[in-house]
């Protein structure tokens, strides 16, 4: 709300976001119309939810690293994790 107050375009909005400059143009929309309440995070959508014992088990898993998941270098990436 800060960026949208001080008069920054929406391509400058949405560019370190990630966002197209349409999603940002909406929640500029929403705050005029609405205020800040106009524009609560909903969070990711169709992320899945891990039960403790899964996300005890994805720690352990990226802990031992890539290579030993068969990948040539130490980086994860979200494709890699997804995997």
């Amino acid at each position: 709300m800060e960026r949208f107050e001080r008069g920054e375009k929406n391509r400058e909005i949405a560019a370190p976001l990630r966002v197209s400059e349409r999603s940002a143009e909406r929640w500029r929309r929403a705050w005029r119309e609405r205020g800040e309440t106009g524009i609560p995070s909903r969070g990711s959508p169709g992320l899945p939810r891990l039960n403790p014992t899964q996300i005890a088990r994805l720690d352990r898993e990226l802990e031992r690293g890539p290579l030993v998941h068969g990948w040539a270098d130490q980086r994860w990436t979200l494709a890699r994790v997804k995997m």
